[in-house]
């Protein structure tokens, strides 16, 4: 009798232990194990534990290649769930068998894993048919449970349900989470009720009543904001530094809608526009993707949205603003110019203006559109079309993680019907779908690779450009781990266009993420190792680091709502100098607008209660060494990195976290 030795490591989840009866059987390339039990009796198989097992055979079943696990209900306890995190398994021949496992068992569930080593579909040539078969039964079952969905026509498409509860298993929040999620929530509404502003839609009447709010949450970069706002330095910083980098360009001309003249602005050394433009110290904002659209109403009052451009200069490594224009017809009559050389309200509320459209720029493109809703099609593609032992699978599942659960909440609880962003933001209304749809038709692949889009954008030498310097750090170190771990699987080009789940992956995205868009230019399919490299790069820094970089900031920068207003209550100024304090204050959003909007900005902005940073696995998904220490390198690097971002920090007024790799999350899972 030969004996195969080996041990079950349950899931080390709040619930992942059961009573049920729990079996395995061993599947080889020269036969089958009978069914053995794990457990015998009242057994508890208790989270985090170890269990070990022995499976008898008359001869020997060959390399092992699949196990069988079930589960059914003990008679004398309920039936509940089970989460077992891999199983282990020495043969007689003295080779180990590694099968990662990381699946919910319910009810009596009967399901088959393969070995860990991880297999493109064109490997399986030389083994047993079963390997085939079960990929195939496996991917049949996640397109059932993975299905698509349009929420609305013209943005990327979701998975389909209504609801957290019938979500897979895999894809729900943990119980830790779960309970951190609705307590953190519970717990900044119950003091909102207390100060009995959550339901005030009144106007504020001063600056110290809105201080007043959140004075117990406050953060140094907060605090920060909240004394410098005012400050045309802090302004132009924000473009380059707060929470959406991601509008700011080099200007070379001006646009032929943005008028100023040289007689109008003050350059240093008494130089020309086209001169500092030459040198490559003028630069734009332009928001004209807002331009049109209908503001919402809130607490029954028109707000107002502006499409305003923006020009700042950059001198003596600052940079600051030196013209405004709040919408994007050319009118001295109807849409003046604005400059710092004139009154101090209007140019405060010429900022203000700014602030609040890049404030709704922000929430529904750099951060909803360009990070969530991508992470959501990555996803679901990644789970219909890669089976478990797929290498492309193995290496981005954790990054993953939560994001379908959090997007089904962001749809119900954010732009739904009854969401904040339909009762108080401005682009909340009937702007928000239109907003979404152009920002969806204007998604280019250059935009989401962070080197690519720096240089697209003339951005390559602007001094103290944080999110630059470290995200392109970020990037290549990704890309390096990428590259060697993809690496080992394809050998050559070849191995690439062959590989129909991959190319399958890939055309989905295509399809439901940029609708077919051609203009993108995001590839619908794949031909190169190179390319595959750069692609799956991209992937990981979207759900990883520029998630953080748009999300982790948010109550840092705009729990000082005046520095980001989430709407605008009055018209903007038609003539220069008619601007005063009562103008500037009736413009501010209605306290319950604002108590509820920063609620909810606080609480995304706190890091997730079973926090997983990037580069950490406690999944062991991969098992063959080459990429074991593919991870090992990795996680090395980004410490270097976080200790290079923490000694710089020291030295700066507003340090730059949100790109340091022990505070951003493998996955987008707030």
């Amino acid at each position: 009798m030969l004996k195969y030795k080996g041990t079950v490591t349950i899931g080390d989840l709040f619930n992942s232990s059961t009573w049920d009866h729990v079996y395995i059987k061993l599947f080889g390339t020269e036969g089958t194990s009978e069914r053995t039990s794990l457990s015998t009796g009242l057994f508890y198989l208790c989270s985090g534990s170890v269990l070990t097992f022995e499976v008898n055979c008359t001869k020997s079943i060959g390399k092992l290649v699949q196990i069988e696990l079930d589960k059914t209900r003990h008679f004398l306890v309920p039936q509940n769930k089970w989460l077992p995190a891999k199983v282990e398994v020495d043969s007689p021949e003295g080779e180990t068998y590694h099968f990662p496992i990381y699946h919910w068992f319910t009810n009596d569930d009967v399901l088959t894993f393969s070995e860990g080593t991880a297999l493109t579909v064109l490997q399986l040539d030389n083994l047993p048919d079963c390997l085939r078969e079960s990929r195939k039964v496996e991917l049949e079952k996640r397109n059932k449970q993975y299905s698509w969905s349009v929420y609305v026509e013209g943005i990327p498409h979701c998975m389909k349900t209504d609801a957290t509860h019938p979500l897979p298993e895999e894809a729900r929040f943990s119980t830790t989470k779960l309970v951190g999620f609705v307590l953190g929530g519970f717990k900044r509404r119950l003091e909102l009720k207390v100060k009995g502003l959550e339901n005030c839609a009144e106007q504020w009447t001063g600056m110290d009543k809105i201080r007043g709010v959140f004075s117990n949450k406050q953060t140094d970069i907060s605090e920060h904001v909240q004394a410098n706002w005012m400050r045309d330095s802090l302004f132009g910083y924000q473009f380059l530094n707060g929470i959406n980098p991601t509008v700011i360009r080099r200007c070379s001309v001006l646009p032929k809608n943005f008028p100023v003249t040289d007689d109008q602005v003050f350059l240093p050394d008494g130089n020309s526009l086209t001169e500092e433009m030459k040198s490559g110290n003028i630069f734009l904002c332009d928001y004209k993707i807002l331009d049109d659209l209908d503001a919402n109403k809130v607490n029954g009052k028109q707000q107002y949205l502006m499409a305003p451009l923006v020009l700042l200069h950059q001198n003596q490594s600052q940079l600051k603003p030196i013209a405004i224009q709040l919408k994007q017809v050319k009118s001295e009559e109807e849409n003046p110019i604005f400059f710092p050389s004139g009154s101090e309200y209007d140019w405060s509320l010429a900022k203000m203006y700014v602030r609040s459209a890049d404030f709704n720029y922000h929430q529904l493109s750099a951060h909803f559109l360009r990070t969530h809703l991508l992470a959501e099609v990555f996803s679901v593609s990644l789970l219909r079309n890669l089976p478990m032992v797929h290498p492309l699978y193995k290496l981005l599942v954790p990054h993953t993680r939560y994001t379908i659960q959090i997007n089904v909440l962001a749809r119900d609880l954010l732009i739904s019907e009854d969401g904040i962003f339909k009762k108080f933001i401005a682009s909340g209304g009937d702007a928000m779908g239109i907003f979404l749809i152009r920002a969806t038709d204007s998604l280019t692949y250059t935009s989401l690779c962070i080197c690519d889009d720096i240089e697209e954008r003339g951005l390559e030498k602007v001094a103290n450009f944080y999110y630059r310097d470290d995200g392109v750090k970020m990037w290549n170190i990704i890309n390096k781990f990428v590259r060697g771990v993809l690496g080992y699987y394809y050998k050559n080009d070849s191995d690439v266009k062959k590989d129909p789940e991959l190319q399958k992956w890939v055309e989905d995205i295509f399809e439901h993420g940029f609708l077919s868009n051609e203009n993108s230019k995001i590839p619908k399919e794949l031909k190169t190792v190179e390319e595959l490299v750069k692609y799956v790069t991209m992937v990981i820094f979207t759900v990883s680091a520029q998630h953080s970089a748009v999300n982790t900031g948010q109550f840092d920068y705009a729990s000082w709502m005046p520095n980001a207003p989430l709407s605008i209550q009055q018209p903007p100024p038609t003539t220069r100098g008619a601007s005063d304090r009562d103008s500037f204050m009736n413009s501010l959003p209605d306290v319950n607008a604002t108590v509820n909007v920063l609620a909810a900005l606080w609480l995304l902005s706190n890091q997730s209660s079973d926090f997983v940073p990037l580069g950490q696995y406690p999944e062991e998904h991969f098992s063959e060494l080459i990429p074991c220490e593919h991870i090992k390198v990795f996680q090395a690097e980004l410490g270097r990195l976080s200790t290079f971002i923490k000694d710089r920090n020291i030295d700066l007024k507003i340090p730059y976290t949100y790109l340091d790799p022990e505070l951003l999350e493998n996955s987008i899972a707030i």
